[in-house]
């Protein structure tokens, strides 16, 4: 199977869609096998050269706060059979860390993030195109969950946050990469028949070395 090209499944969604959620569920039928996990959020751009106060203010829902160049760069290597140095970003000094993760190629690449198929280049590189789309209720109530609970947020902050940055940037540059998506999966990781049914496409690929 090594001499093959390796499968590209891109898996987008909104922030709190279940992305993450459909990620691991593919992931853990074919963790005994040759399957890695590429996440957009390590990809995000180095902000070494600014002030903390300027890396504060970075709306991490845009585009441009992605260094897809190298995401791009890193998936045509892994294409290639080459191993990557995949960076690794430090959410407390809001700017990219000096660890690296080394990443060995694999049969299978899962790209998840919320904008993996916004820039055409990366979808040009994917065999499999996923959206998870969850309606925004639930989207904002898992999000509120999950910074309450895990990252120490106050309700106010979070609320704010989504209302000024998180729902426009999702209606302007997330929701409309749902057309260029192959397969669309409501309600993310609740949805065990929309991820059975994908998980035996990929068995079916890999087992007879055809693409979409």
């Amino acid at each position: 199977m090594n001499s093959r090209k390796p499968l590209v499944i891109g898996i987008a969604g909104g922030s709190g869609s279940g992305k993450t959620s459909v990620t691991h569920a593919i992931y853990d039928v074919f963790k005994e096998h040759s399957v890695v996990v590429i996440e957009q959020d390590y990809y995000y751009k180095d902000q070494s050269h600014l002030v903390f106060e300027e890396r504060l203010a970075t709306n991490y829902d845009h585009p441009l706060a992605f260094d897809t160049d190298l995401l791009i760069q890193h998936v045509g290597r892994l294409l290639e059979r080459e191993t990557i140095e995949k960076p690794v970003y430090d959410y407390s000094l809001h700017t990219r860390s000096d660890e690296t993760v080394v990443i060995e190629p694999q049969d299978v690449i899962i790209l998840e993030g919320i904008l993996v198929l916004e820039d055409e280049r990366l979808r040009e590189l994917m065999d499999i195109k996923l959206f998870v789309d969850t309606d925004a209720d639930l989207r904002i109530i898992r999000r509120i969950m999950r910074d309450i609970n895990e990252r120490g947020r106050t309700i106010e902050s979070v609320i704010d946050q989504y209302m000024s940055v998180v729902r426009p940037m999702h209606n302007q540059f997330i929701e409309p990469t749902k057309r260029y998506a192959d397969i669309i999966i409501p309600e993310g990781g609740q949805n065990e028949v929309a991820i059975d049914l994908m998980v035996t496409k990929i068995k079916t690929i890999l087992e007879s070395g055809t693409k979409l």
